[in-house]
Parts: C-alpha cells; structure tokens; sequence
C-alpha cells in the first residue's frame, strides 16, 4: 500500500479503473492512470500519492485536508500561550507576603523529600501528628505523603516547636516543597 511518502512502494493502478483503449494508447494510459490513483487516494482516504516510475512521476492530491490541520495546530497553542504568563505574574505577588512573617533565623523549614499527597494523620479518624505550637524531637513523625501508594512517615530532622503548617492535608506536594515551619529548640 503506498504512504504518499518518498521512496514508499508502488503502487499499481487499480483494476477497477479500466484503460480506455483508443487510438491515441499514450493519452487514455495517462487518463487511465489517473483515474486509477484518483480512486486509490479516495479509497485509502490518502491525502497525497506519489508514485515514482523510471519513466515519470506521478501525483495526486486531495485538497483542503492539508490546509485545515496546520490551522487546528496553531490555534490551541495560542491560547495556551496566555495561561502560562498569568500564574507567572500572579506568584509574584504571593511571593512578598510569604517571607514578611519569617523574622526568625532559628527557624528550620522541613520540605518534601519527593512527590506526593500531604496528610497530616495516619488514618481519616485518627488525630493530627502534630499541630501548632506542638514541641517536636528530632525523629518524631510530622506527616505521611503518599507516594506510589506507599505510605511514608516524614520525620523531623530538628528538635523544637512547629510554628507553622504550610501544606493543605490531602493536597498534592512537590519535590523540595516546604511542609512545616519549626523553631529549633
């Protein structure tokens, strides 16, 4: 079966599409074989063959396919264009109100070692591992990210009081995000 591509194979001339035999034999074979690549195109529901012989090569288009799917292409990737700048101003924004409250330099900031789904206690009817103003060791467990649909307990590699929660339980969190704001002690 021919692709419409460069060296694909040929293809010869369907045997639905008989050759008129008449006087002029150069004239109908050309007609013929047109006619025959028309209905293969139309067929395979092709959009362009090319058949290369020795003697000539020979093309045959369907039209108005090729112009409308570069029109369908670029008109999605303009709107999209848009909706990546407008978070990228808005974060800006955020950004100065996040650092007003870190006064504090004894401040430790526990972040996500990988990607997963915050929670901030082991099961839906247990409480919290850890709230606000809690005193935490080295080693007690903050939360679990769920990661793979492995359960795994983030510890605290300080010891102090958690003054801060900077993830929503059950939301998805990044590589590196920060989790918890904690006073070192």
């Amino acid at each position: 079966m021919a692709t419409g591509r460069k060296g694909s194979k040929q293809t010869p001339a369907p045997t639905s599409a008989p050759a008129t035999p008449t006087t002029d034999a150069g004239g109908d074979d050309i007609v013929a074989i047109a006619r025959g690549l028309a209905a293969a195109v139309s067929e395979h529901g092709l959009t362009e063959l090319i058949i290369e012989t020795p003697d000539a090569t020979y093309t045959v288009r369907r039209g108005g396919t090729p112009v409308v799917m570069p029109t369908a292409m670029a008109m999605p990737a303009a709107p999209m264009a848009p909706l990546h700048h407008a978070p990228v101003a808005a974060a800006p924004a955020a950004a100065p109100a996040a650092p007003a409250p870190v006064v504090d330099d004894k401040s430790h900031i526990v972040k996500s070692p990988f990607v997963g789904t915050f929670y901030r206690r082991p099961n839906p009817d247990a409480s919290e591992y850890v709230k606000l103003n809690d005193k935490v060791k080295k080693g007690s467990v903050l939360c679990i990210i769920e990661a793979m649909k492995l359960m795994n307990e983030i510890e605290s590699d300080v010891a102090g009081t958690v003054l801060a929660v900077l993830a929503e339980d059950g939301a998805p969190v990044e590589y590196d995000q920060p989790l918890f704001k904690i006073a070192v002690a």
